[in-house]
C-alpha cells in the first residue's frame, strides 16, 4: 500500500477525494458497465483508504445487476470517480483518470474478468 495520499477529482472539480493506494498495477474491466466507461483502475483498497473532501452531495450511485458494487459518478460532470467492488465490498478502486499528475495512458495494465461475475446473461 502506498503511504502517499494522492489527491483526484471529477472533471468539473466538485467531487474532490483522496485515496491512498498504490497506482500500480492498474487495471481495466471487460465487464459491460467498464467496457462502455474504458477507466483505468488502480488495484483496489480499503474503504477507509478513500476520503471524499468535497462534493458528496454531487456524487450520484449506478448499481446494475447483482446490484453489490456500487459506482459512483459526478452527476455535474458525469465522471466515474470510484467504485465499491463487487468481489469485495469493504474494497474501493479509483479512476486513475481523475488521480493528479497520472498519466493513465503511460500506465501498463491487465484486464479483469468481470464480465464473468455477471448473474444475468448478456449484462
Amino acid at each position: 500500500m502506498s503511504g502517499e495520499w494522492l489527491k483526484g477529482s471529477c472533471h468539473c472539480g466538485t467531487v474532490q477525494f483522496e485515496v491512498r493506494t498504490p497506482v500500480t498495477p492498474a487495471t481495466r474491466c471487460n465487464c459491460s458497465l467498464c467496457r462502455r466507461k474504458g477507466a483505468l483502475m488502480s488495484p483496489a483498497s480499503a474503504a477507509d483508504e478513500l476520503k471524499v473532501t468535497s462534493g458528496t452531495d454531487a456524487l450520484n450511485l449506478y448499481q446494475f445487476n447483482t446490484k453489490v458494487a456500487k459506482h459512483y459518478f459526478c452527476r455535474h460532470c458525469g465522471i466515474y470517480t470510484f467504485h465499491q467492488t463487487r468481489t469485495d465490498p469493504a474494497l474501493r478502486r479509483v479512476n486513475l483518470g481523475c488521480i493528479e499528475g497520472v498519466d493513465p495512458y503511460a500506465l501498463e495494465f491487465s484486464v479483469g474478468d468481470g464480465a464473468s461475475l455477471s448473474v444475468v446473461e448478456g449484462v
